[in-house]
């Protein structure tokens, strides 16, 4: 008999990067050897790889990897969507199995707190109703939005949580009214039977208990059958298989009351058990939720803080638009008081911003022509014209939306080892809990049913894994979306988890320490000439230069309102600096080499100049028609902040190194101003990640912090890399972190963000465990061994009964409240405050 033929499975996967047929060669040959692929073709025109291959050999993460060793890219798609119905780790685990098994799926990252998958592909390889399926196959359900390639909509983000809130709270009102009123009854049947006998009849105890158990429960066996379906087990079905124990246990007493009996006495019903827990589990579920809902605060904050609409300039006439229908391009006028709606350029007018909400800076920023704005930003004062430069998607608003939610939605290492601790958590529950019925069935005293069905059911109940699973990620919620309030980016919970364990840290000088602009700092003049003279003269020979150093004497003069002249014979002087004539006069502008070479006396002028050098200031010798007029110094100076932030670091016990190009006197002498001891000067952009390497040879987690294209690969090669907002997108999609407003306080905030994360973290796992590992052995009876025949003490009565086991119903409230616990630990993060001086 022939063997089967595999069942294959066909992926196009687009490919980068090829040039020539013999690239579309070796890409096809490294895809046909990979064991499971039947076929592989790949198209060189249209840039994409066919491939048959076995799906249950291969997974499109391997076939993805032999495209990229070949030295070639992927081109990716990335989706993110909304699930609903799970509630445990176990849950968030079973969806990221089964979207991991659609063929196709590269990564699958499932975030419990914010109720969110994130699904990576090869563009165009999957489809969203693909991704539907696998989720709602596994017992979950999907929420797709309407905006979700535009700018994020508010009411998007909250309309389908209020749904389910609506939905949850009926199902709770009826399980607690109905749970209440079963325990009143059997409250009255053990202090007097003070209610009518009627409302105790067993028939209309099950008649109430059934749309508990079948309508407000329902979702408990929903997820349990989903979880059956992948032959895995998770906390719906503990509860289902619980409270279902209890209805059964029940049910089957009314029915057949002569099996159940023992010792001439009816057997006891539990409806009021199966609904009470599952009245609290609910109420535990309802009050989660709500609490969940403020972990992503900022999320909320940021997108309700966009416009909703903006006033635009067509065909001559002031409109009023919706922001989706801004185009770039449009003219976009702004009143004082008013939201910038998009980002763009300022065309005319001028005003100050606050652009607090995106910066996390307090002073409002002066705005004139030729100056960026941002979308969300408040003006205050003066109306302005602005041209649309980003719309929609695009945005700096948008992106940093885009930023926090994935790093909401990622994981930290620290939840990996949750995760694999869960998912064996839940069929280990059930085998104790198992053994435990086994035990008092066979072993136990009188009425060992209904001792072994309490235990059974109190393990059960006591040990669901919920706080468990949401121990890390909605710490990883709060604490990121603080860092988005405060102007810091946290791209993902392995950054957050990481910049704790920081000890060294390299600032790169240029735009990161200092302001990357260079500024006119001291003028010195020999006794004939004033300083106007000497700017007058510099800057109108230096008039439309392009050279950074020239255009900062440019600068200075404009300040001070000087009156320049137009210059003439104008010459460059490649090496030593510029010659020109101004009214009639002969100026040089240069280094000590010109003043040399064209015999110039300094009258000590050459000392002043080596001072100024030592200050790591570049000193520019003038010259009015033969004669010595003075020094103009220029520098990059330290930003406001620098000093002050290197300051804390160090108190934080950290090593601060300077890392630069700049030569080692410059760099030295920016060093003593800020109190850096460690300088590493004349590094060239392709050694800056080996300077990295060098630090982590030595056993130590570096974070590098820079702004520049050139600072990318050390970004990259650095444990936390820090970017600066106001530098290269470069920088910042090579960075694990971004400071929003370039200040290098936000390094200190990023540090201590995660102190506190990683703390509150470690926290909410010690309180997770300590309510399912303490109280497992008292649901499972141990106590009745403790009190013996001398029974349990008056005081204690309440939570143990008579023999010492623990009440079901107690433990459902214990695992309530250990939920609740773990997430409101989490909220005490929305407190946290930058460190002061």
């Amino acid at each position: 008999m022939s063997k089967p033929k595999a069942k294959t499975k066909k992926i196009i996967i687009p490919v980068t990067g090829m040039t020539c047929a013999s690239c579309a060669v070796t890409v096809e040959k490294a895809l046909s050897q990979l064991d499971g692929v039947s076929g592989a073709f790949v198209n060189l025109a249209s840039e994409k790889a066919s491939v048959e291959y076995d799906p249950n050999r291969l997974s499109a993460r391997t076939l993805a990897a032999a495209v990229s060793d070949t030295g070639y890219g992927v081109a990716l798609e990335k989706k993110t969507f909304g699930l609903t119905g799970m509630t445990c780790a176990s849950c968030a685990s079973h969806v990221e199995k089964a979207l991991a098994g659609v063929p196709g799926v590269i990564s699958v990252n499932v975030n419990l707190a914010t109720e969110k998958a994130t699904v990576e592909f090869p563009t165009g390889a999957v489809t969203m109703a693909d991704l539907k399926k696998a989720v709602v196959d596994a017992g979950y359900g999907v929420i797709e939005t309407k905006a979700e390639e535009g700018a994020p909509q508010p009411d998007e983000v909250t309309e389908t949580t209020r749904r389910e809130l609506r939905t949850l709270r009926r199902k709770l009102i009826l399980a607690v009214g109905i749970g209440f009123f079963m325990l009143l009854v059997a409250v009255s049947h053990f202090t007097g039977d003070w209610m009518p006998a009627f409302l105790g009849n067993k028939y209309l105890l099950w008649a109430l208990a059934t749309p508990v158990q079948f309508w407000a429960g329902w979702q408990f066996y929903k997820g349990m059958w989903g979880a059956l379906k992948h032959r895995t087990a998770n906390m719906n079905t503990l509860i289902a298989v619980g409270t279902s124990a209890a209805y059964l246990y029940s049910v089957a007493a009314i029915l057949f009351p002569a099996f159940f009996s023992e010792g001439g006495r009816e057997a006891n019903i539990y409806f009021d058990t199966a609904a009470i827990i599952i009245g609290l589990i609910l109420l535990g579920r309802f009050l989660e939720a709500r609490a969940k809902g403020q972990t992503s605060d900022a999320i909320k904050k940021l997108i309700g803080l966009q416009a909703r609409t903006a006033r635009v300039l067509r065909q001559g006439q002031e409109t009023d638009i919706p922001i989706e229908e801004v185009v770039v391009g449009d003219i976009v006028i702004v009143r004082p008081g008013e939201k910038v709606p998009v980002d763009g350029v300022v065309k005319e007018g001028y005003s100050s911003i606050d652009e607090s909400m995106v910066t996390g800076e307090s002073l409002p920023v002066e705005k004139e022509a030729g100056s960026q704005v941002t979308g969300a930003t408040l003006n205050k004062t003066g109306s302005f014209r602005f041209t649309a430069t980003k719309v929609g998607k695009d945005t700096v608003l948008a992106q940093i939306i885009r930023l926090v939610e994935e790093a909401q939605g990622s994981k930290a290492p620290i939840q990996r080892l949750a995760d694999v601790i869960s998912s064996y958590f839940v069929p280990a529950v059930i085998a104790v809990a198992s053994i435990v019925f086994v035990l008092w069935f066979f072993l136990g005293p009188a009425p060992a049913l209904t001792f072994a069905l309490l235990n059974f059911v109190a393990v059960l109940i006591i040990a669901c894994p919920c706080a468990l699973g949401l121990a890390t990620p909605t710490a990883i919620v709060v604490g990121t979306g603080k860092g988005a309030e405060h102007g810091v980016l946290i791209r993902s919970g392995e950054a957050l988890e990481t910049a704790h364990k920081i000890k060294a840290i390299i600032l790169d000088k240029t735009g990161t320490l200092t302001k990357g602009q260079p500024v006119v700092t001291d003028v010195f003049t020999v006794a004939s000439f004033t300083e106007g003279d000497l700017l007058t003269a510099a800057a109108s020979a230096e008039r439309g230069s392009e050279h950074p150093l020239g255009e900062s004497i440019f600068s200075r003069a404009k300040e001070q309102n000087l009156k320049l002249a137009e210059a003439t014979h104008f010459k460059a002087l490649p090496g030593h600096g510029i010659e020109a004539r101004v009214n009639g006069k002969a100026v040089l502008l240069g280094n000590l080499k010109l003043m040399r070479d064209r015999d110039i006396a300094l009258d000590g002028l050459e000392e002043r100049a080596t001072t100024l050098s030592g200050e790591g200031k570049t000193a520019m010798f003038v010259s009015l028609d033969g004669k010595a007029a003075g020094i103009i110094a220029v520098a990059d100076t330290l930003k406001p902040n620098s000093k002050e932030a290197v300051g804390r670091l160090q108190r934080l016990g950290l090593d601060v190194i300077i890392l630069t190009g700049d030569n080692q006197r410059t760099a030295e002498a920016i060093a003593r101003q800020v109190g850096i001891s460690s300088v590493l000067a004349d590094v060239l952009p392709e050694h800056k990640a080996a300077a990295v390497k060098k630090l982590q040879a030595e056993g130590k987690m570096v974070a590098m912090v820079g702004d520049g294209i050139n600072d990318a690969p050390a970004l990259a090669q650095a444990d936390v890399g820090i970017a600066i907002g106001t530098g290269t997108d470069v920088a910042m999609e090579a960075a694990d972190v971004t400071l929003i407003s370039g200040d290098l306080r936000g390094v200190v905030t990023a540090i201590s963000l995660s102190k506190q994360t990683l703390r509150t973290i470690k926290q909410n796992l010690f309180w997770a465990f300590a309510y399912n590992i303490s109280l497992i052995p008292v649901a499972a009876g141990v106590l009745y061994f403790v009190f013996g025949s001398s029974g349990v003490p008056a005081q204690l009565q309440f939570f143990l009964g008579d023999f010492g086991f623990l009440n079901p119903v107690l433990a459902a409230a214990a695992m309530a409240i250990s939920s609740l616990t773990v997430v409101s630990n989490s909220l005490r993060l929305r407190s946290f405050n930058p460190a002061r001086l």
